[in-house]
């Protein structure tokens, strides 16, 4: 099959399906929105899984479709160009599963990954912690042996969709004394046991869509380490090089729908007419532009998964330029931007924008860590004094 002749029949299933009882849900969910109609998107994403249409990069033997990279770009931009609303099943599909074909054994491909194509099962990540959050090698959850067990024990935070996970990935420290990037390994643990406790974090924007999470002797099956025991931080790492990969082109589709709202924003109310905030908008326009060439550019040269600096370098891209999309939505906006309803998480989509937008700057690897990351694997520099 052609790529345009793909493109038309990705776009005609979703004109056909987004329809009925799927219909409301045009638009929903997302960063800072995945409280909307979740069960109502869940039973969407059980529908797109029946109809052949998750894990469309996965290997056939795997439950996948086996596209290509220029097709999973092709869905993803339609997916966005319809307003369809957004997955619940990201987590497992586009990071877990790649990890378990990269590096998990064959009993536990055969365990987990039927489930995630299926979105049978919701995963979550456990990364990040009170104390190593950009600096993730810093982890001081532990994991030991009792019998055909680990043992997990510690605290994670920043846990997106943990409250209604029933599996977790955990980065633990398995090798007592160790330090740094040695000693961790990759687990998999089920959420829906004593020993995991949830507790849902207020964002600014008034909704709970992360979490911390308390380990206090959570229990898991010994051979449900995913690479080698200690090694675990190899198997992170490509983990995160998965996480910005081609769903980034999707996810541009819906940066360039909310800038055209805001130009039309400014249209209507006149703001366009401000000649910084017209160069402004136009700016605006033409760093989105860099940012799909730059994407293309690193996913075309990588088979769909570009290299650390790579992804470093897009991840700064995109969240200094969506943070500021949000500031540029307020001045458009104007006065009013600053008034908002009683009720906590009562905001319009342009506040909205600009609070959680905030975060991006920070979540998945501070800009500081991604511009270290840049310095000492590309340019060669010194590592910065610890």
């Amino acid at each position: 099959m052609t790529d345009e002749a793909f493109r038309r029949q990705v776009r005609e299933w979703l004109a056909d399906n987004l329809s009925g009882e799927f219909a409301a849900l045009r638009g929903l969910g997302g960063p800072g929105r995945e409280h909307e109609a979740f069960e109502e998107r869940l039973a969407w994403n059980r529908h797109l899984a029946a109809a052949g249409w998750t894990c469309l990069g996965w290997p056939v033997e795997y439950g996948g479709r086996g596209a290509t990279v220029e097709q999973q770009v092709i869905f993803h931009e339609e997916y966005a160009r319809a307003g369809a609303p957004a997955k619940v099943s990201h987590l497992g599909e586009e990071l877990l599963g790649p990890t378990l074909i990269a590096f998990g054994t064959p009993e536990q491909q055969r365990r987990f990954l039927p489930k995630i194509v299926a979105v049978e099962e919701l995963w979550c990540q456990g990364y990040s912690e009170p104390g190593a959050g950009s600096d993730l090698a810093s982890v001081s959850t532990t994991a030991t042996l009792d019998g055909d067990e680990w043992v997990v024990s510690g605290q994670k935070v920043w846990t997106s969709l943990a409250h209604v996970a029933d599996w977790c990935f955990v980065l633990a420290r398995t090798e007592p004394g160790s330090r740094r990037h040695a000693g961790l390994s990759y687990l998999l643990v089920p959420m829906r046991q004593d020993g995991v406790t949830v507790r849902p974090i207020q964002q600014l924007t008034g909704t709970s869509e992360f979490n911390e999470v308390f380990f206090d002797g959570a229990r898991t099956a010994r051979d449900l380490v995913v690479g080698e025991v200690g090694q675990g931080w190899k198997v992170a790492m490509g983990t995160l090089a998965v996480e910005r990969g081609v769903a980034t082109l999707g996810q541009q589709v819906g940066f360039r729908r909310e800038l055209e709202g805001i130009t039309e924003l400014a249209k209507r109310n006149g703001a366009v007419d401000d000649p910084v905030l017209r160069e402004r908008l136009t700016r605006a326009w033409l760093g989105l532009d860099v940012l799909r060439a730059h994407a293309l550019r690193t996913l075309a040269g990588s088979g769909g998964t570009p290299g650390m600096a790579e992804a470093s370098v897009a991840k700064l891209f995109w969240a200094g330029w969506h943070r500021a999309l949000g500031e540029l939505a307020m001045e458009v906006i104007g006065a009013p931007s600053m008034v908002a309803g009683t009720d906590a998480g009562d905001l319009d989509e342009w506040q909205r924008l600009f609070l959680f937008s905030r975060a991006d700057t920070i979540y998945g690897g501070s800009d500081e860590i991604q511009r270290n990351i840049i310095a000492e694997r590309v340019l060669g520099l010194p590592r910065e004094a610890r």
